[in-house]
């Protein structure tokens, strides 16, 4: 079997650099994620996901992108409709608990045919967040509820909907980012919640998830477990909390190691991601001069990290035998008023 590097790389357009070409052959990404910059049109995208596979070597690479509904959505019309938001999912929960529970299936198993076509095999959904009063609407509309129970029952419906169309779902962002007052896009988020109240609430929905394959770290401070680090690079929170309280034992990628919430040297803070405990490093922008860094330092996977990768990489299989069209009608009856 290839060598590849814990490493989940993005890149900065529609078609691969010469500079790009050469640091995927010389630092083998284990994974490639893409974005709103990266997509054209049908062939363009199918192109250069089978030229990343193509640098690798390896057929089953997988290339993720978040593919959420609302105002996070890679692929908009024409390749893929304007899906309603997690929350208007779970409003119709909240009226229906069966009919909450198909939609919530239905429009990850509908990602999933929008994503399989283009070679695009792993969606950073679901979101079980679960969001309080007054927190930052970076997660916002995203969240399915503000209910615990109903976040695990919905993402556990999106989880299966992508399993099911074979694209790997991945959750986020764990333990939690429900509760922070800052979008860490731009800043560093710090909960004080106690423990007690994240255990009953926060952590609730992953918890319940715990047998997913894959899971987003949270680029958040919880002072009540770590007052100095954010979760993805604690060795607290992970040991103790995602691995120990959530009893995830799944492939743990870190959130984007270019967001303004994390600060400092980019092989130092790749440094203290596989230190905490993550699996993989996740670079996003696509700037060469921080990806080489952080290539430099992302380890060759081995050991239980390579076996939580190989297992990601089975559960992106082949997709069942859905209609798609009816599936698309009977989730346009659902959504006449917003899909």
């Amino acid at each position: 079997m290839s060598e590849s590097k814990a490493l989940i790389a993005g890149v900065s357009g529609t078609h691969l650099t010469a500079d790009e070409i050469a640091i995927i052959r010389d630092e083998q990404p284990w994974g490639f994620i893409l974005f709103a910059r990266n997509i054209a049109e049908a062939a363009q995208v199918s192109d250069l996901t089978a030229h990343l596979r193509d640098l690798t070597g390896r057929t089953r690479t997988l290339v993720f992108i978040d593919q959420e509904g609302g105002r996070v959505q890679r692929l908009r019309p024409p390749l893929a409709p304007n899906y309603p938001p997690a929350s208007a999912l779970g409003a119709l929960y909240r009226n229906d608990e069966e009919a909450g529970l198909r939609a919530a299936w239905l429009m990850s198993r509908l990602h999933a045919f929008d994503l399989f076509k283009l070679g695009i095999n792993a969606d950073c959904l679901p979101v079980l967040d679960v969001p309080v009063e007054g927190a930052h609407d970076v997660i916002g509309t995203r969240a399915y509820a503000s209910d615990p129970q109903i976040v695990a029952a919905m993402g556990r419906a999106a989880a299966e909907g992508l399993l099911s169309g074979g694209v790997l779902p991945v959750m986020k962002h764990i333990p939690g980012h429900g509760r922070a007052f800052a979008d860490t896009h731009k800043e560093l988020a710090r909960v004080d919640a106690p423990l007690s109240e994240l255990e009953a609430r926060d952590f609730l929905p992953f918890k319940a998830l715990a047998n997913l394959p894959a899971a987003m770290t949270a680029h958040v401070v919880f002072t009540s477990i770590d007052p100095a680090r954010p979760a993805t690079l604690s060795p607290t929170v992970v040991e103790t909390i995602i691995r120990g309280f959530i009893g995830f034992d799944g492939l743990l990628m870190s959130d984007d190691i270019s967001m303004k919430a994390l600060s400092g040297d980019f092989g130092d803070l790749t440094d203290a991601i596989f230190a905490a405990g993550c699996d993989v490093v996740l670079h996003c922008n696509g700037l060469m001069e921080e990806l080489s860094k952080v290539a430099a330092r992302a380890p060759i996977l081995v050991g239980k990290a390579r076996e939580r990768t190989d297992l990601a990489e089975v559960f992106a299989g082949e997709p069942d035998l859905s209609d798609e069209a009816e599936l698309r009608k009977e989730f346009q009856r659902m959504f006449e008023a917003v899909a």
